[in-house]
């Protein structure tokens, strides 16, 4: 598997990103042969139990710079990595070399292996919900409390929405690939053009892009995708899935509109929870809503000890 690594220059005096970088090694591939990078931040107090926030694409850790310093100031431990292929984590070069299943490995070797989290308060957006509740439904005694916004865990069942199906088909097809231009596109704020360079910053050119292309390619959208079953099964666990689980989904993302009633319908611990609509934001609410959102989560981990 070839990687290519952002140079750190690349990251220096970012707008509102003072975080320190901490970084893991993380296997590769199923050969055993070779090792990756990947980035995460690690702020407040190490003995406090983390809230753990994984951010989707073609985004990273960047996204979270408004929530940390609300989640801290409430005394939690955050930890924000970023996926492999975004932010300041190592970088496949081939879109083949990112799969839905190597994703999910990464992520929990990086989680359970290296970190060794444990009383975790969960919030994922986007693929970071793809990814994250995969890692809840596999280890579920590892998470206290779960919190999703603008995001699923797609099956195959049923047919995406049509804003969906055109971003699926613009990420293959684009000769380029703008990704401050798109998460920009995704806000309803307009963010400047220091804030469009941060997120763009990971990316020097297209051939560090491999990852943010190849997601959009897997999200499930048929039974014959080769997470379809995985996703099955670990719906069947989040069913079960007790201890409390809230959604806190935007008012303006075309992409992820409605998909909260699938978890407020069939998770056991979504039942007389507080749901949340956030109001004012796009698909990438933690950029246009981020203080809120931190707000939601302190007031959930507070009134659910």
């Amino acid at each position: 598997m070839q990687t290519v690594r952002t140079p750190d220059d690349r990251f220096a005096d970012l707008v509102g990103y003072p975080f320190a970088p901490n970084y893991a090694q993380v296997q590769a591939d199923e050969t055993d042969r070779g090792t990756m990078r990947v980035h995460y931040l690690d702020e407040g107090p190490a003995d406090a139990a983390p809230v753990l926030l994984m951010h989707g694409e073609p985004t990273w850790s960047y996204l979270y710079r408004h929530m940390i310093p609300v989640l801290v100031a409430a005394g939690h431990r955050v930890i924000a990595p970023d996926l492999v292929g975004f932010g300041r984590s190592d970088k496949p070069t081939e879109q083949g070399d990112h799969t839905y299943a190597r994703h999910v490995g990464w992520m929990s070797e990086l989680l359970f292996g290296h970190l060794g989290l444990r009383h975790i308060t969960f919030f994922g957006q986007d693929w970071g919900g793809l990814i994250g509740l995969r890692l809840v439904a596999a280890r579920p005694d590892r998470f206290t409390r779960v919190v999703v916004g603008n995001t699923g865990l797609p099956t195959g069942h049923g047919k995406p929405t049509e804003a969906f199906l055109a971003w699926q088909e613009f990420s293959q097809t684009t000769e380029e690939f703008p990704v401050g231009f798109i998460i920009n596109s995704g806000c309803t704020t307009d963010l400047s053009s220091e804030v469009v360079a941060a997120y763009d910053a990971p990316f020097p050119d297209d051939t560090f892009t491999a990852g943010a292309r190849a997601l959009p390619a897997l999200v499930p959208t048929s039974l014959d995708d080769p997470a379809s079953a995985d996703n099955i099964a670990a719906w069947e666990v989040l069913t079960a899935f007790d201890r409390p689980f809230l959604t806190a989904f935007s008012d303006g993302d075309p992409i992820t509109g409605g998909g909260e009633a699938p978890f407020q319908a069939k998770v056991a611990g979504a039942q007389g929870q507080p749901h949340t609509t956030v109001e004012g934001g796009g698909h990438f609410l933690q950029e246009d809503r981020g203080p809120r959102l931190a707000q939601v989560i302190n007031d959930f981990i507070a009134a659910t000890p």
